[in-house]
């Protein structure tokens, strides 16, 4: 859930970078009312940002013109967001994003972090988009990205680590369910 403030800050803050975006805003994101953002907003981004209130995450992450991904990072969005190598900007709120926010940023260094501030600022979320897609630390996480985007891939082939785990799991649960039957 967002205020009116930070959905106004981060609107003002993705048209004042001037890159193209897709920005899903649910009707219940902003805290006791309806998203509502203003004509002006709307009349700045035309042609370069669309507004729905839905979307297959991952088939738009899928796509090759995807550049990076303003996210909750919830572990979902976060595999998402490897598997088809996608950079990420982290505003994390609570539970396991905090943690999946910190590996992406620090450990695995494929993302970047809006200060978890209630007073997000409309400067920060240009400088980030705008370092991520166009700056020398955005080229450097491409690189870490990629070799992420390949981990995924080997892990889920034959032989790979999640391949192996799943079929041991559903083997055991099989046998299991043989077993008792």
């Amino acid at each position: 859930m967002l205020t009116p403030d930070q959905i106004n800050e981060f609107a003002w803050g993705l048209a004042n970078s001037h890159k193209p975006f897709i920005w899903i805003i649910r009707r219940d994101i902003v805290m006791g009312e309806a998203a509502i953002l203003s004509q002006e907003f709307m009349d700045e981004i035309k042609g370069r940002g669309l507004i729905a209130n839905w979307c297959d995450q991952e088939h738009v992450l899928s796509h090759a013109s995807v550049g990076g991904f303003l996210t909750h990072s919830g572990w979902n969005s976060m595999l998402e967001a490897i598997c088809n190598g996608v950079l990420v900007i982290c505003w994390p709120f609570f539970a396991e994003q905090h943690t999946n926010c910190r590996y992406a940023c620090i450990e695995w260094g494929f993302g970047m972090e809006i200060d978890n501030n209630v007073n997000v600022k409309r400067d920060t979320v240009e400088a980030e988009v705008r370092e991520l897609m166009e700056g020398t630390k955005g080229t450097k996480l491409r690189a870490k990205i990629k070799k992420w985007k390949h981990v995924a891939e080997k892990a889920i082939k034959p032989g790979g680590s999640s391949y192996e785990n799943l079929d041991a799991l559903v083997k055991e649960v099989l046998l299991k369910n043989y077993e008792n039957n």
